[in-house]
């Protein structure tokens, strides 16, 4: 598996975060929606990664700086053929290592609380993100889990 840099601009990359998007707003209501369209991962600040295994797209990961010592992790997602077959902990592994070498003190992420994102919050844990407080702009809401984790 290849995880790169990515322009946010391809036919596959389009594809995968439409989905991503049908998926939050399947699992949301849309005043809880908080995951980025095409345009809001271009933004300075954001930078995000795609995962391929040759020409085909495996999944994707953004981070955005907060401040100079704590990061977001956005849109995370998994191709729906490659679930469970470790892109994630790949993509996460990758996030958290630029998280270091950017010097962040903390990498916190807002995801869903229903049931749907059960998966997502299991990961997130497994990789030693607990339960927070809102953090940045967000504010409580019962449709939101916010996870953060120490570097």
């Amino acid at each position: 598996m290849e995880i790169r840099v990515d322009d946010v601009h391809g036919p596959e990359i389009s594809e995968l975060i439409g989905e991503h998007l049908r998926g939050m707003a399947r699992n949301s209501p849309p005043e809880s929606m908080h995951a980025l369209d095409l345009e809001g991962l271009r933004r300075p600040g954001i930078t995000f990664w795609s995962a391929w295994r040759g020409a085909e797209l495996l999944g994707c990961g953004a981070l955005k700086e907060l401040d100079a010592r704590h990061g977001e992790i956005k849109s995370m997602r998994t191709v729906a053929r490659h679930l469970r077959k470790g892109v994630a902990a790949a993509m996460l592994r990758h996030i958290l290592e630029e998280a270091g070498r950017r010097s962040y003190r903390r990498l916190s992420l807002e995801t869903g609380a229903a049931v749907a994102f059960s998966p997502a919050q299991s990961l997130y844990a497994k990789f030693g993100f607990r339960p927070c407080a809102p953090f940045a702009d967000y504010v409580e809401d019962p449709n939101s889990a916010f996870m953060t984790k120490e570097l």
